[in-house]
């Protein structure tokens, strides 16, 4: 009887994603669809305008990094200020979108060493030697662990899942998915301080010194938690890939979308292994050497002004030229395993061959860019009309007018954090609106600064997965759509939506335990302030 009623429940959780991929899908193309939304903003925020929509609240000045009372009003892109700027920025914002660039520059390198045979190469060595059943927990375990390296894990670790798990004959959307989840689904999480660490940190700080001046969050302030974080996001992200997203997805039919006709992904020819042998210690030459030139005192990959106040480690980690030039790096890594792989190998004859390659690379990147120009428009008109800003202010006012028990309002926090991701995708600058609102507020009822930023980081990850207005959601899109032509904003969602629940359930229940065991969040943070 119980077997029954669960294969029901199954059932009917599963109609209801397929619903969603259905209702999904139907609509227009991601390119026409976000170019509806830029148009549903000019007409919403004329309108605002019109009415006079304002909020005020205190604010971080970007600027000078200070608290500033400020008045948040709606401005109007169908106005003659409006307008101008739209004409006016509609190649910078296109120029500047962050994603765009990181892409195709990674795309250079990744793409040449998939046409020279390199990844083909290492995926079969990888099928080879990694057990079938631990395939997902590395694809996801990798995922979290590419924050380090802030945005390069959507560049290089969700289209390879899906490449690794089609090598192990398993579907490659149940690979992507499994990356994806790990790399934003997980983004918070990590055994050791990431690039996003610091970045909240010192929003942190500023926000705590309204009511304690000599308040500080250090960037190891959420790192007991995080880590613990780490292991229960793989262990979810693989029950949730083999258990729910892989069955409903069936059977791969498609063909490989590897560059090469040869789809026996199990076997490596004597010339393959020697190549990828000789590759693969040329790559491991160059991974040391950077280990190296980091290492050494005064490196030029290495911040030496944050190493002057806050040490070794955070000049290493707080926007060094390692974290900032990682994806250039990667890509040149990845470039120079392509060149020495195809030589090796017999797949590039003369440079003309390699130049070819990455002109291949690029247009396949045709459909990307094209979203990305639209997807740009948007997320500046988004900014610019600062409709994301007044929106996240009343809902935070809504909330600072409920009083709960400390638990369920740190829930509360965790849901409408993961609300207000859905509309506004910069963490930081989620977290520059939020932070001088619940701070304060929350340091005032007794909860820590650093409480308060875990639970912020949790709603922040758990909803990046199915949020279409995240800056890489529409490359996702493309990666889908590489392995089934079909694949559309509905596909991506209803998959992802069992990630974001089960995390979201799983890390609310972690912080409950967390709270109720008052275990130290990081090395000398409590979770509770002396109110």
């Amino acid at each position: 009887m119980s077997n029954t009623v669960a294969k029901e429940k199954k059932n009917l959780f599963g109609k209801c994603l397929d619903g969603i991929e259905i209702v999904g899908n139907k609509l227009p193309h991601p390119i026409a669809l976000f170019g509806l939304f830029c148009l549903a903003i000019m007409i919403i925020s004329a309108i605002a305008a019109a009415t006079g929509l304002s909020v005020e609240g205190e604010l971080i000045n970007r600027t000078t990094n200070t608290l500033e009372k400020q008045t948040i009003t709606a401005i109007s892109l169908l106005s003659k200020e409006g307008i101008a700027y739209m004409l006016e920025n509609a190649v910078s914002n296109f120029v500047n979108f962050a994603p765009l660039g990181m892409v195709l520059v990674g795309m250079l390198g990744i793409g040449t060493a998939e046409g020279s045979g390199y990844i083909s190469a290492l995926l079969k060595k990888t099928v080879s030697v990694t057990p079938a059943q631990l395939v997902t927990p590395m694809v996801v375990f990798l995922g979290v662990m590419s924050n380090i390296a802030s945005d390069a894990g959507y560049v290089v670790l969700v289209p390879l899942g899906a490449l690794i798990f089609m090598s192990f004959g398993r579907h490659p959307l149940a690979g992507l998915a499994a990356g994806f989840a790990g790399v934003s689904g997980g983004f918070s999480a990590n055994l050791i301080v990431g690039t996003i660490d610091p970045m909240l940190a010192g929003i942190s700080t500023e926000a705590a010194r309204m009511i304690d001046p000599t308040y500080t969050v250090t960037a190891t302030s959420n790192m007991f938690f995080m880590m613990v974080s780490t292991f229960l996001i793989t262990f979810l992200g693989w029950f949730i890939t083999d258990k729910i997203v892989e069955p409903r997805l069936g059977a791969y039919k498609g063909g490989s979308s590897l560059s090469k006709e040869d789809d026996d992904l199990r076997n490596l020819t004597d010339k393959e292994n020697k190549a990828l042998k000789v590759t693969n210690l040329v790559v491991l030459l160059m991974i040391a050497a950077i280990i190296v030139i980091t290492l050494v005192p005064n490196s030029l990959l290495r911040n030496l002004e944050v190493e002057k106040t806050n040490g070794f480690v955070a000049s290493i980690i707080d926007h060094s030229p390692l974290m900032n030039g990682f994806v250039p790096l990667m890509a040149i890594i990845f470039f120079v395993a392509a060149i020495v792989y195809g030589r090796t190998s017999g797949q590039f004859k003369n440079h003309r061959d390699v130049c070819s390659e990455m002109g291949k690379a690029m247009s396949s990147m045709g459909g990307y860019i094209a979203l990305a120009f639209v997807m740009a428009q948007f997320v500046q008109y988004f900014a610019y009309t600062n409709l994301g800003t007044i929106l996240a202010i009343e809902g935070a006012n809504l909330l600072q007018s409920m009083n709960m028990n400390k638990i369920v309002l740190m829930v509360v926090f965790v849901l409408f954090a993961g609300f207000i991701n859905l509309f506004m995708g910069s963490a930081s600058a989620k977290w520059a609106i939020m932070a001088p609102v619940f701070l304060p507020m929350f340091m005032k009822l007794g909860i820590s600064p650093e409480l308060t930023q875990v639970a912020y980081r949790i709603g922040d990850s758990t909803t990046n997965i199915i949020s279409p207005l995240m800056s890489y959601f529409a490359m996702i899109v493309i990666f889908a759509q590489k392995h089934d032509k079909k694949a559309g904003i509905g596909t991506l969602i209803s998959t992802m939506i069992p990630y974001t629940i089960i995390f979201l359930i799983g890390w609310i229940i972690l912080l409950g335990i967390w709270m109720m065991l008052g275990v130290p969040l990081g090395p000398g943070a409590l979770l509770h302030y002396p109110a």
